[in-house]
């Protein structure tokens, strides 16, 4: 694996846990009504269309990053439907 490909990765990993402090916070709160649901699909519309993006160009880092992202943000929506 090239250098550069770790680089991609590394990054996408720490830019995609960015997300898991929320996630736990509305989990152990039971709470997301301070979540705008416009911000949340918004998210998931720019991160398929990137995911799209990555699987039509083969970039690892971009498929993994962005899978990472999609995960975490439909968690978010569905914790923001369940603790209304």
């Amino acid at each position: 694996m090239a250098i550069i490909e770790i680089l991609g990765l590394v990054a996408g990993t720490i830019t995609s846990i960015t997300f898991l402090p929320q996630v736990i916070k509305i989990w152990k709160t039971r709470s997301a009504k301070d979540l705008s649901i416009g911000m949340l699909l918004l998210l998931l519309l720019g991160v398929i269309l990137w995911l799209i993006y990555g699987l039509l160009i083969m970039n690892a880092a971009i498929i993994y990053t962005n899978s990472m992202v999609l995960t975490m943000g439909l968690i978010m929506v569905y914790f923001k439907l369940k603790f209304k």
